[in-house]
């Protein structure tokens, strides 16, 4: 297992690569890309592969761990990876990006035996960046950062006071999967629920305290890696749709600040 001073090492280079990769994507902000379609309804351009490809070479130059990265792995990542694995995600929020809506970034995480332990998420056009990782021994305490400074998961304790987020999958015509009840079931209960498009994003915004929490159906390991340890990190809580423990290679997971978990997890089943 890494040492805490590893994962932060890790977290710091992730956060490097990232802002390299936001640099370039950024040069394509607001120019009206052209977009290829993955699937239906999920869009992808030049600059995605660009992005992974300069991210790729950097991690490897710099850390010479293994590589997963969105635009080159299998469409559908179920396979387990024993030790540390770096999770690429070149742009979160493509069709965001493609359309000129500022809820973009550029997402490296790493993740040890499967679990989230370090990472970055850097979001160019808000001028916003998120690095964490989780503690492994007791050299140091689990540490999560918005902008350079400490930050953590909000204090409050009941959904119907809780500002909370989700997302949809690409292919929505598939039901229950297309997360639509559970989004009528949550908006009904909880303050207010918002839909930015980037789930990187979203996931940070419940580790900085933004959100009470956060919910969706079907990510990937690259849209989920770094933003969760920063969520752990920030003293919030992961687990599956039904309150298990989190598979983040199906990508069915709550993330709050813990608090309202619970009541969160309730909502989402309807």
């Amino acid at each position: 297992m890494s040492t805490t001073k590893e994962r932060e090492e890790l977290a710091a280079i992730a956060l490097g690569v990232a802002r390299e990769a936001a640099e370039l994507v950024a040069k394509g902000y607001r120019s009206r890309p052209a977009s290829d379609e993955k699937s239906q309804k999920d869009l992808v351009t030049a600059y995605d592969r660009a992005s992974e490809q300069l991210a790729t070479r950097l991690l490897t130059e710099r850390t010479g761990l293994r590589i997963v990265g969105e635009e080159t792995a299998p469409s559908v990542d179920e396979e387990p990876r024993r030790g540390r694995v770096w999770f690429v995600d070149p742009i979160d929020g493509t069709t965001n990006f493609v359309h000129g809506h500022p809820f973009w970034c550029v997402s490296i995480g790493l993740m040890e035996d499967d679990a989230p332990v370090a990472g970055a998420v850097v979001a160019p056009a808000l001028s916003v960046t998120w690095t964490g990782f989780v503690a492994s021994d007791a050299s140091r305490p689990s540490e999560a950062r918005r902008n350079g400074e400490r930050c953590q998961v909000s204090p409050v304790a009941e959904l119907r006071r809780a500002l909370v987020a989700t997302g949809f999958p690409p292919d929505r015509e598939t039901a229950p999967q297309n997360n639509f009840d559970s989004f009528q079931s949550v908006k009904r209960r909880a303050q207010a629920v918002r839909r930015c498009g980037s789930a990187a994003m979203d996931l940070c915004m419940v580790g900085d305290g933004t959100y009470e929490g956060y919910w969706e159906r079907r990510l990937h390991s690259w849209d989920a890696a770094a933003a969760c340890a920063v969520v752990i990190a920030a003293g919030g809580r992961i687990t599956s749709l039904t309150g298990g423990p989190p598979d983040y290679h199906v990508g069915h997971i709550v993330a709050s600040n813990g608090l309202i978990h619970d009541a969160l997890v309730a909502a989402v089943q309807g």
